[in-house]
């Protein structure tokens, strides 16, 4: 199947969060902000969806909607704000926009709208590896990297069960790759050619994740301005992803259970009852079973999740494949970062073996993007790391105030030149600084609590960078 293209019409920062997923996920995009440019890349390009904002400078949605009218294979086409009325989501309703959405835009969102593609066969049904026979490619986006046994039993488990429409509870330490098992069964499947939605419950209070995922109408509570599709719909005819299901209230439980015994939602404020037919996956890194013993959550919800129970081990029980993850991981950030290809001492196999990896695959994952940076082509050491900060071998003064090779601007004369000193070279502390912090807002779709906590800083301090780089006049937003 080809790539999927999507086209947006709006201000470059409205999509910069999204962006890098929906690029890494395979998907073409193209960003215009005038009529003229968005008429080039359909023409192009031809894009399944059209994403616009209401207005730009020169350009009214008004003006596309009315090219689409008379092109019934003109792509459907998603008006998204953050300042919507209800009397403008009625008259682009009624001038032929498919939907109306307030921002913020989101890769689940914006993925489950693309039309279904036609498919000309069944697509064959995964093949499982516990005959024997080759173990079938991971889907677009998703890949488990790692050989130790009990990885490789619960990736068997996985293939022979994708084929199914059974719940499937997956189960692991935060950072394990919960959420790329999930896109690997969804992968697998024959739905794979259908949405993939994944809701984080942990994210949205009790009254708010309720609409998210069941949908409301139109004056159901203040600011509900239109009708909005849940992401059951979304996700009808695929595969949805329920996040850190253990956070879920109590009261949402019992409808969730509804619909997965009955196959039907009800939308906030809605009148009649609309049937989905989705499979349903699940994460937790939690014993739910204690929880259930707490009266933390419903038994009967935690039966009907758990029909296939995957736990994940944790890194630490993984043996040689945090060596395995660490090369992987190295390859991929020096093609990210177009870097020479460094090598692994002696000290930092040591090192990777030795670590108990609290924070798991995540971690060490965060941890080699650091050391490729850092190392530039060289041999990475424990050093690279960063982990204590009162042994970071790579900073030092400059101790010689008139060589300036590798630093852009001569200091003072006696100044002290904060750099690191890295194979030779020289790259200034503070535009390593400004890397690592882009890097972690565009790791963290933008969101700078997760950045500040992956970064190792405050909110506060990497809300003073930011300002500080807007004032250089560096786009950070």
């Amino acid at each position: 199947m080809s790539a999927r293209r999507i086209l947006f019409l709006a201000p470059a920062h409205a999509v910069t969060r999204i962006y890098p997923q929906l690029r890494d996920a395979g998907y073409e995009v193209g960003l215009a902000e005038n009529l003229k440019g968005a008429s080039a890349f359909i023409r192009k390009s031809g894009p399944d969806v059209i994403f616009s904002r209401p207005s730009l400078p020169g350009y009214r949605v008004d003006d596309l909607l009315a090219v689409g009218s008379d092109d019934p294979a003109f792509p459907p086409v998603i008006v998204f704000t953050d300042r919507g009325t209800p009397e403008e989501a009625e008259q682009l309703l009624a001038l032929g926009a498919r939907d109306y959405w307030l921002e913020p835009l989101t890769f689940e969102k914006v993925t489950a709208a693309l039309p279904r593609p036609r498919r000309s066969a069944p697509a064959a049904p995964p093949q499982s590896t516990l005959g024997g026979r080759k173990p079938d490619p991971f889907p677009p986006g998703a890949r488990i990297v790692g050989s130790h046994p009990a990885l490789r039993r619960v990736l068997g488990l996985a293939r022979q069960v994708a084929p199914s429409r059974a719940t499937v509870l997956i189960s692991g330490e935060s950072g394990t790759g919960k959420e790329m098992f999930a896109r690997c069964l969804h992968g697998w499947s024959d739905r794979a050619a259908n949405p993939f939605v994944a809701v984080n419950c942990a994210a949205l209070p009790e009254h708010l994740l309720e609409s998210e995922l069941f949908g409301h109408e139109r004056g159901a509570f203040t600011g509900a301005i239109a009708r909005k599709l849940g992401r059951f719909e979304l996700a009808n005819g695929g595969t949805i992803l329920l996040d850190e299901i253990s956070e879920m209230d109590l009261g949402l439980q019992a409808k969730l259970l509804r619909v997965l015994q009955e196959g039907e939602i009800d939308r906030v404020g809605g009148m009649e009852t609309v049937k989905v037919d989705v499979r349903v996956l699940a994460t937790t890194n939690r014993d739910l079973e204690e929880w259930v013993k707490q009266g933390k959550f419903r038994q009967d919800l935690f039966f009907r999740l758990n029909v296939i129970p995957l736990r994940l081990p944790a890194l630490r029980e993984r043996g040689d494949d945090v060596l395995e993850l660490a090369r992987f991981f190295i390859d991929l950030y020096v093609r990210d970062y177009t870097l020479p290809v460094p090598s692994l001492s002696d000290e930092a196999i040591a090192w990777l073996r030795s670590y108990e990896w609290p924070g798991n695959v995540r971690e060490l994952q965060n941890l080699m993007e650091r050391a490729v940076l850092l190392a530039n082509g060289g041999a990475i050491t424990p050093g690279h790391f960063l982990l204590d900060p009162d042994a970071w071998p790579l900073f030092e003064e400059s101790s010689d105030a008139g060589d300036t090779a590798g630093v852009q601007g001569a200091p003072d004369k006696g100044a002290q030149v904060e750099a690191v000193n890295i194979s030779g070279g020289v790259i200034p502390l503070h535009e390593m600084e400004r890397i690592m912090i882009l890097k972690g807002l565009e790791a963290t779709s933008g969101n700078r609590t997760q950045a500040a906590e992956l970064l190792g800083i405050s909110v506060r301090t990497l809300r003073n960078k930011l300002n500080e780089y807007r004032s250089m006049g560096i786009d950070v937003d």
